[in-house]
């Protein structure tokens, strides 16, 4: 089963198109960029407390 990426950044509302690098998704499927994901929220997901993976 694989997660379904949402269009935008949850945090700065960036573009993420299915073909982004920089997308950053948890296991509930919370999406973020990858510089909010690493700069602003540490790496935890403010929604369910979980890590992101590419």
């Amino acid at each position: 089963m694989a997660l379904q990426l949402r269009p935008n950044c949850e945090y700065c509302d960036k573009d993420l198109p299915p073909s982004a690098t920089d997308a950053r998704i948890c296991s509930y499927e919370c999406t973020f960029c990858a510089d909010c994901a690493a700069t602003k929220l540490g790496n935890v997901c403010p929604n369910c407390g979980g890590g992101f993976a590419p």
